[in-house]
């Protein structure tokens, strides 16, 4: 398995185990972080941009969770880049900067800030599963590493 197959498998298992943790926990507590919501909007913005019609929330939310799917797999198959030094350092800073990405650029992008930011919890949350989706990802990538190598 080459280094791109690893890297891509290992960004995939950090973002399943993100949007496994967010869908699972919202559904429980009401101070969970709702990255859904700000996918959502997201999506809706280039609908409304492309003049064409928004489809049923269902649909909406399936897309959002699609859209964090792929791009957080991509973005967490960057632990690719650590060549196995340091993994889980490498790892664990891309989960922190995504969990600061996730507070910080929502408003900025017009998507509201409340979705991550509403409570103190929510904004520990937040960067508490982001750092999560990178040690997962830098420990499926040790793994894989380690068993291809």
């Amino acid at each position: 398995m080459d280094n791109v197959q690893k890297s891509l498998l290992s960004g995939l298992a950090g973002a399943v185990a993100l949007t496994l943790l967010h869908e699972t926990v919202r559904r429980f507590v009401p101070e969970a972080p709702r990255a859904d919501i700000l996918g959502m909007r997201a999506i809706a913005k280039g609908f409304e941009a492309a003049d064409k019609e928004l489809p049923d929330e269902d649909t909406l939310h399936q897309m959002a969770l699609g859209g964090d799917l792929v791009s957080n797999t991509l973005y967490y198959s960057l632990v690719g880049l650590s060549k196995g030094k340091d993994t889980l350092l490498f790892g664990s800073a891309l989960g922190a900067l995504a969990g600061v990405g996730a507070l910080t650029l929502p408003g900025p992008l017009k998507l509201g800030e409340a979705p991550t930011n509403r409570t103190r919890e929510t904004m520990a949350m937040t960067i508490a599963w982001y750092l999560l989706g990178g040690v997962v990802a830098a420990g499926t990538y040790e793994l894989l590493d380690e068993e291809f190598a």
